[in-house]
């Protein structure tokens, strides 16, 4: 499986979320009396392509460089923007997953830091963007391999867009069954996107046991302290867990503490992204100072679950449609 923890952007997000991916996109053919595709709320029409992100500079190829802060250098390094998506892939997943997954990842990847760019600053000084994965997306160059350099190669330049904006680039590794909307899944404070959507995660049957399904055990001082750390303000000794509302997908979207609410997806946050490690919750019980839960997934579940991406791949899916599968009325466009 990857190497990566959930993210708290991406959590974004890797949020992680950040992110989120098609070999290209080929503009068919269009009758001059065709039904105009649909603007968006910036009018803009659908297919229409994003705008690069004005801080970056692009190489004689067109292509944006960034300047990356590598963390286990503790250095900053200039890259083109396509060398920087190889060691993203290579971080996020396997390098020998099937083609078609490595390449939706990379449209995302690439729409993900193209999107971070557009709204954000790394925390770094004089960097764009690091290999932090707590800032952005999962990174390994030492995991890059022909099959990577491939996946990046055949989809050079190509990102989601969404009535000619970038949209967030969600991914998470399993889904459990089902995907989920940001608001629910990542406690989205902003209007749902157009583009997310409740579905069939698709994950393959290689998922490890882990990955599909998971047990946690949390003392009472734990998840109290977790549970404030995520905004409950109720108060000790801890005398009653349960589910408080669901989601669409089944997901928990609020906990109830002492028959007060705190967020799902905040306390999985606060409590740890591998240890609870999503929100569709199958099991959950308080004994003896002890929170027991049992749930399915792995991460937030908004987006594309990388290991429903394997899935379509082995099904002969290509790119373009496992990441057209999990973003509602989005393409595929080249920005270069």
């Amino acid at each position: 499986m990857k190497r990566r923890k959930i993210k708290a952007w991406a959590l974004l997000g890797m949020l992680a979320v950040w992110a989120a991916l098609g070999a290209g996109c080929a503009a068919g053919a269009q009758n001059s009396q065709a039904t105009p595709e649909p603007a968006g709320a910036n009018g803009k029409a659908a297919g229409e392509k994003p705008s690069l992100p004005d801080k970056l500079q692009v190489n004689a190829e067109g292509v944006p460089v960034l300047r990356v802060y590598q963390v286990d250098e503790e250095e900053t390094r200039e890259m083109d923007l396509e060398t920087y998506i190889q060691g993203v892939v290579a971080g996020e997943m396997k390098n020998d997953w099937p083609m078609e997954a490595l390449k939706a990842q990379a449209i995302l990847a690439r729409t993900f830091v193209l999107k971070f760019c557009t709204e954000k600053s790394s925390k770094y000084e004089n960097a764009d963007i690091s290999t932090d994965v707590e800032e952005a997306q999962a990174y390994d160059a030492t995991a890059v391999n022909d099959r990577v350099e491939q996946a990046v190669r055949e989809t050079r330049g190509l990102v989601l867009s969404f009535h000619g904006e970038l949209p967030y680039a969600w991914f998470h590794a399993h889904s459990g069954g089902v995907t989920e909307r940001a608001q629910e899944g990542l406690n989205w404070k902003q209007e749902e996107p157009g583009y997310t959507k409740v579905t069939q995660g698709r994950d393959s049957s290689q998922a490890p046991a882990e990955a599909r399904e998971w047990q946690a055990a949390f003392s009472a001082e734990e998840m109290l302290a977790a549970a404030k750390k995520a905004g409950w303000t109720g108060s000790a000794p801890l005398s009653s867990v349960e589910i408080g509302k669901k989601s669409e997908s089944g997901r928990a979207v609020t906990l109830l503490l002492n028959g007060q609410e705190v967020s799902a997806p905040e306390l999985r946050l606060a409590l740890g992204a591998s240890a609870m490690r999503s929100t569709l919750l199958t099991e959950l019980s308080f004994q003896a100072q002890t929170v027991t839960m049992r749930g399915k997934g792995y991460g937030h579940g908004v987006g594309m679950p990388q290991w429903g991406a394997y899935g379509m791949a082995e099904e002969g899916r290509s790119a373009e449609e496992i990441v057209r599968y999990y973003f509602d009325d989005v393409t595929v466009e080249a920005l270069w």
